[in-house]
């Protein structure tokens, strides 16, 4: 297997482990971080949804989509639609009524049906800011963490932990694409 290995690199200077430095970090506040279980909650998911778009910054299409390694189709482009997807369900978890159907049909169409084009990368994050838009405003008719809510009947606070866990999974899974593709590292 001849394939070509990129040269791994940062765009920081202060601290060469990180994706770029602190000052260009738009996850980064000043002061300490907020007070109160919700609004830490709400901190640590938005610092994640921002990882991962961070991820996919200044790549091509086709890097987008490119997948990681037979016989996964994971690939950058497709962690955007799944992500949008499971924004989707957890939306369907808790708001009354009849579920929205899946954006991009089943088994894996988030995964599978990825194609290198501008236009799909465009409606990915189209799809992926409309679904985060709707369940956000979906749990903020919950800000009681121990209300049980939906069909399931889960604590609200149950289900804030299982978006953030899933977040911080994918962008682990989004470290390894991202490095693979051009060998930029960084947290």
């Amino acid at each position: 297997m001849n394939e070509q290995v990129p040269e791994r690199w940062t765009k920081a200077g202060v601290h060469p482990d990180m994706w770029v430095d602190p000052d260009d970090d738009p996850r980064e506040s000043a002061g300490p971080s907020p007070d109160g279980e919700l609004a830490t909650f709400q901190d640590f998911l938005t610092n994640y949804r921002l990882t991962l778009r961070m991820k996919c910054d200044g790549l091509s299409p086709e890097q987008l989509a490119t997948r990681s390694v037979p016989p996964s189709t994971m690939s950058l482009l497709g962690l955007l639609r799944h992500l949008a997807e499971v924004e989707r369900d957890w939306r369907n978890w808790i708001a009354p009524g009849e579920p929205a159907p899946k954006l991009y049909g089943d088994p894996d169409g988030d995964f599978e049906g990825v194609r290198p084009e501008q236009s799909a990368v465009d409606g990915a994050i189209a799809d992926l800011e409309r679904e985060q838009a709707a369940t956000d405003a979906e749990f903020a008719k919950h800000p009681d963490l121990a209300a049980r809510i939906g069909s399931t009947q889960e604590p609200a606070r149950s289900l804030w932990v299982h978006r953030i866990e899933e977040y911080a999974r994918h962008c682990g899974h989004a470290d390894f694409l991202r490095e693979r593709l051009d060998g930029r590292t960084g947290q």
